[in-house]
Order: C-alpha cells, then structure tokens, then sequence
C-alpha cells in the first residue's frame, strides 16, 4: 500500500520548487512511432495456438482456429543467442513482408516467475545479456514491439522494496546482496539494447492495478531504464479490466513524470490504493484528484507527449478476475479462473493519448499451469480436474474464453 507523504509533498516552498524543477528535469521517455493508430498487427500463421488447433477436433479444433485468427504475441523463451536471433527472425521477417507489425516477448530472465509455474530462464547475467543481444540482432532494421520480461519488475528475486519490505522471492541459489542490483542491470541492458534498434517499441513490467502499488512499481521502473523505452505493459497473463488499466498506467505515467522531473519522490505518488480504494472504483477519482494536485504543486504540465505510454494485455480480461465461490486454502485467482472471457480485440486505436494498444499477449488458450489452489493435487479442486502445465493448450478453457468474450466474439 502506497501511503503519499504529504508533510514531504508540502516541505518546500513554490520558489524552491521552481529552481529544483530546473535543476532535475530527465530526459522524456522514448516515444513509441512503431504502434501508431494505423499500424496493423501481425497474425502468425504458425503460431502455437493453431499449432494447438491441427492437434484437435470438432469443436475444440474450430476454437482453437478462431482464437488463430487474431493477433497474439510470441514468445521468444530461452535457448541460446544464436537460437534467439533465428526465433526472432522468423517472426519480424515474415511480418515485415506483410507490413505488420509482431509482438514479441522477451522472456529469459534468471530466476523467472521465481521458479514457480513458468521457471527457467538463463543462469547467470552474462548468459542473459548475450542473449538478449542475439535477440535484438534477430530484430535488426525492421518492425517488432517488445514486450520485456513479463513479471521482470514485479517479482526481483532477493528485493527489498520501497517500503523497506523484504518480498518473498528468496531463492536460495540467487546471491542475496547482489540479485535485486543484477536484475536492474540486465534489465538496463536489455531496453538499451532494444531501444537502439531503428523501428523497435520496448515496454517494461508494470504489474497489474490489484498487484504493485503506483509508487512501488514507479520506483522499479525507473530503476530499470523506463525513461529509454517506449514505457511499460500492464496486465500480462492477468484478468484485471481495462478501465482499472486506464487509471493505473495513467498515474504510473504521472508519477514517473513527477519523480523524474520535479522534486517529487515515487513513494508520495497516489495509487489504487490510497486514497482511493482498491474494491470501490467509483472512489479511483479521489487519486486522480490526488495527480491534478501534485502536478500544481510542483508546477509540472502533464503532457502525453513526452511521458511514458502504455499497453494493456485484454487477452482474458471481457468478464475481470475471478471470485471464487468456494473457500480454497490458497485460490490463486490468477491461475485458469472459471468462466473468464476474452477482452478487447488486438488494436493500436486506443482512443487514449497514453495507451500505445490493446495487445493479447498472454496466449488466449493456454494454460497458466497445474492450479492445487493450496491442496495437494494433483487435481484443480475448482476444476474437479488437472490442468495442463503452463504453456500447454487448456480446451475447456478456450472454449469459456470464446464464450464469455466483452465484447462478443463471431465465429
């Protein structure tokens, strides 16, 4: 929980103000010319869901084609920078010959998702950033967004938050005193590296509006580069709606600008949670208020054109997250909820100044992993079945994605 330090806020006085916000002022962040309003996405005719689809039948089959038919993302995984280089190149070539545009994600990090559901990644920093590079070389010259280390930002294994918080992932293979500051390094590298390319947008991990509070996630962001990239993605693999995403990337933008640009500080930034309340949208307009005071305050102008922009994942967020109706030991609401459906469609006409698209970048179809929600499995309890492991195609779910689409989806 974010709780803005208003005695801080109100410390200095406006002609203070005015000389450190001369003094102070960073570089904007790098505007994104590659998902302009026009721009079309590319569909991957070989891509992993109607790979799915050629394996099944019946209806089954005819989801798994429908789902095909829209542009998803493609995620680029491991193996080595030679490997890297060529996944990536058969992605942005054939895309360039269409004159669409791919997305890619870049996901390889050491200690990802903690090693929980998805783990791997590369082993040490050195074998990250040598991959990194073979995957930007796979880029070259032509048009790709990237979509950098989903949970990179949200969970640093060994990190000690702004809070002065602890956070859980500890693991014991991970050199304590120097994980958190490696995972920064790699990442810095990582959005030089692609952000260098002529034709190529980067977004960093911003979490999700029910996870890191605004000044939390503002604080990582800038560690790990935000202002050389084209700015951050929110809600990857997650089910929280889009007009909390609205908000939520908004005042992440706002707050970045402040902290960069003013004598501001991350963790006096509003958030969802305070003062607004994280349960009670209708309240989310008391920390909008919050912004419009903070920018009088410092004498800042909030400016779309040079802050850092957004792109929401709505692959499965039409109905929002998952209640359960049942009382499970842990109900892991992330993991292959019931009932969901697909979200927005695929677009870069946003119609909002700060979000650059509307992408599906979780695969709409795949599965999240083996959910046990707090029991010992090796069946979902809220499934009454196993669930495929993470990455594979879950048809029971494809199918309540189709079904429950906002809006509705024709076959």
């Amino acid at each position: 929980m974010q709780l803005p330090s208003l005695a801080g806020r109100l410390a200095l006085g406006t002609a203070t103000v005015a000389a450190l916000v001369g003094l102070v002022a960073a570089p904007a962040a790098a505007q994104d010319s590659v998902l302009h309003p026009d721009a079309d996405l590319w569909v991957n005719p070989s891509s992993t869901t109607l790979e799915a689809a050629a394996a099944l039948e019946g209806d089954a089959s005819a989801d798994a084609l429908l789902l095909g038919s829209f542009p998803s993302a493609t995620w680029i995984n491991g193996g080595t920078p030679d490997e890297a280089k060529r996944d990536v190149k058969r992605v942005v070539s054939p895309a360039h010959a269409t004159d669409e545009v791919p997305v890619l994600v870049a996901y390889n990090l050491p200690f990802r998702d903690c090693a929980q559901y998805s783990a791997g990644g590369a082993t040490t920093a050195a074998e990250y950033t040598a991959w990194i590079d073979g995957f930007a070389k796979g880029i070259g010259n032509k048009e790709a967004v990237v979509i950098l280390e989903p949970d990179g930002l949200g969970i640093i294994p060994w990190y000690t938050t702004i809070n002065g918080q602890l956070e859980w992932c500890q693991p014991a293979e991970a050199d304590a005193a120097t994980a958190a500051s490696e995972r920064f390094a790699m990442l810095n590298h990582a959005v030089d590296a692609l952000a260098a390319l002529p034709n190529t947008a980067v977004y960093l991990d911003g979490t999700h509006s029910a996870w890191l509070g605004v000044g939390d996630i503002t604080d990582r962001l800038i560690k790990a580069g935000v202002e050389r990239a084209d700015g951050f993605f929110l809600n990857v693999s997650n089910y929280e709606t889009t007009e909390r995403q609205q908000k939520f990337g908004t005042w992440i933008s706002d707050c970045i600008n402040l902290s960069q640009n003013s004598w501001w500080e991350p963790g006096w930034c509003a958030s969802q949670y305070y003062p607004a309340s994280p349960g009670d949208f209708s309240t989310w307009t008391l920390t909008d208020a919050a912004y419009d005071q903070a920018y009088a305050d410092t004498g800042l102008v909030r400016d779309a054109s040079t802050q850092a922009h957004f792109v929401v994942d709505t692959s499965r967020n039409g109905v929002g997250p998952w209640t359960p109706t049942e009382v499970y030991p842990d109900p892991q609401v992330w993991c292959n909820p019931l009932d969901r459906g697909l979200g927005l469609r695929p677009t870069t006409d946003t119609g909002d100044e700060f979000i650059d698209a509307y992408l599906w970048v979780k695969v709409p179809g795949e599965s999240d992993g083996e959910c046990f929600r707090g029991t010992g499995g090796p069946e979902d309890p809220a499934r009454d079945m196993a669930d495929p492991p993470a990455g594979q195609w879950f048809v029971e779910m494809a199918g309540e994605l189709i079904d429950n689409a906002v809006p509705a989806v024709a076959p």
